[in-house]
């Protein structure tokens, strides 16, 4: 690799060396705009359903995603492969300090957004002292992984999914027997394509089993008449291109407690991405965590700025890079202006706006619950025994405090169920080593 600050990308013909394309090579330009628009397509479902679980401008996010994968490349200098979109974990957060109820606009974005920059602050002070420690000792990813280890972030990731069951489970049931009825459908649309489907379909099962759903519901409501029928008269009036919808932050205490905690996951999220992404390149990308860290917070810093969501590195774009072998990070820079072309298309923010409540209910029940498995994935993942009275204790008082929604007063600063059960599980996991090691000495 390149000793300069941005990676050198060196042309390759057919698959690349060994049929894999690294991160500082590339293919043909036809080549690189056909893998640009195919990550478009596997992180779309997701960044289009999290800002409308939050009530948040499709549009913005659209173009944030887009534009906080450039600012990315730019902070690790072309050399970690990965794409940002709308974070998940931002959800809970958002709709506990927005009272959103899942119709429409959220007109209380605002505060949330506020506190969507504090939390990238949080993650910026992260990111820069882990790039102060590797340029010193070279292994904050070892600090991290001591403090935040595989019981504690399957518990936080956990928590996320679990705080927001009785809000999927009410959005599910709708305001009659039909609404309910077609959120379960879009249930089975989505298991149904997760299923019995292979390769790419398979990898997009959010975005498919969102559109079959839709389709099923139009024969229902719009042909049958069992329910209200999907209007398209937004969308045909819609302009090709538009500004979005923008809107200025605005700073509340409450709000902050709430979402800045939130930084300890997009933590363990993009840490969880550079170890994947070293795995499948054979290169040790640890040197850049500090640089990846920083620019994903500023990405969210800038996101929220403007009425956008806080992003960070999609899993789903790892699914397309493990398949195709292709890492080149200049792919990530044609997907990231792909989306930003998108985000300036008031007609494909109309169309979206166009999707039932009930399916978007029935969404929210599979999403929430996969969030939830995902903490538990990462237990299984890696191994975490819980025969161990100190892995144990942790993942269950975490859990409890989460689904619980405890929540802590400390004046005009609150910390609600997801900030308590994730400042919580560092804490108490900290504490029960230290008590071990101080019984240990003792005897």
């Amino acid at each position: 690799m390149s000793n300069s600050y941005f990676s050198g990308w060196r042309r390759v013909q057919g698959g690349g060396t060994g049929l894999v394309v690294q991160p500082d090579e590339c293919l043909s330009w036809p080549q690189n705009i056909a893998m640009g628009a195919q990550h478009v397509v596997a992180m779309f479902g997701s960044t289009i359903l999290a800002p409308l679980l939050m009530g948040f401008d499709t549009n913005v996010a659209i173009l944030m995603s887009g534009i906080g994968t450039l600012i990315f490349f730019l902070f690790v200098g072309g050399r970690v492969p990965s794409y940002l979109g709308s974070s998940f974990a931002f959800i809970g957060g958002v709709i506990a300090v927005t009272g959103y109820t899942g119709a429409g606009h959220n007109a209380n974005i605002p505060v949330a957004l506020g506190a969507i920059i504090v939390c990238g602050a949080v993650y910026a002070v992260i990111g820069g002292v882990v790039w102060w420690v590797n340029s010193r000792a070279g292994d904050a990813a070892g600090w991290i992984d001591a403090w935040m280890p595989p019981v504690v972030t399957g518990s936080i990731v956990a928590v996320i999914g679990l705080n927001l069951a009785p809000i999927a489970a009410k959005g599910a049931m709708g305001g009659s027997t039909f609404d309910a009825v077609m959120a379960l459908v879009t249930v089975l649309c989505v298991g149904g394509v997760a299923v019995y489907t292979r390769g790419t379909a398979q990898r997009l099962l959010i975005l498919i089993g969102l559109l079959l759903a839709c389709v099923l519901y139009a024969v229902c409501a719009n042909g049958l008449g069992l329910g209200r029928p999907m209007d398209f008269a937004a969308v045909a009036a819609a302009p090709w291109l538009g500004l979005p919808r923008f809107e200025a932050p605005v700073f509340s205490g409450h709000a902050i407690g709430l979402i800045a905690p939130v930084a300890v996951i997009l933590v363990a999220e993009n840490l969880g991405h550079i170890k994947a992404v070293s795995a499948m390149t054979g290169r040790n990308l640890d040197v850049y965590l500090g640089r990846a860290f920083l620019g994903d917070a500023v990405a969210t810093m800038i996101s929220g700025s403007v009425g956008g969501t806080g992003v960070t590195t999609y899993a789903e774009n790892i699914g397309v890079m493990t398949v195709t072998r292709i890492y080149s990070t200049l792919v990530f820079v044609i997907a990231g202006l792909i989306a930003i072309l998108l985000g300036f298309s008031p007609k494909f923010g109309a169309l979206i706006q166009t999707i039932p409540a009930p399916v978007l209910g029935g969404m929210s029940v599979v999403v929430f619950g996969l969030i939830a498995v995902a903490g538990a994935r990462i237990w299984v993942v890696n191994q975490v025994d819980f025969g161990e009275n100190r892995n144990l204790i942790v993942a269950a008082v975490t859990l409890i405090l989460g689904a619980g929604n405890f929540s802590l007063q400390f004046g005009a600063f609150k910390l609600d169920g997801i900030g308590t059960a994730t400042f919580g599980s560092i804490i108490l996991y900290a504490l029960l080593g230290l008590g071990r090691r101080v019984a240990r000495a003792a005897s």
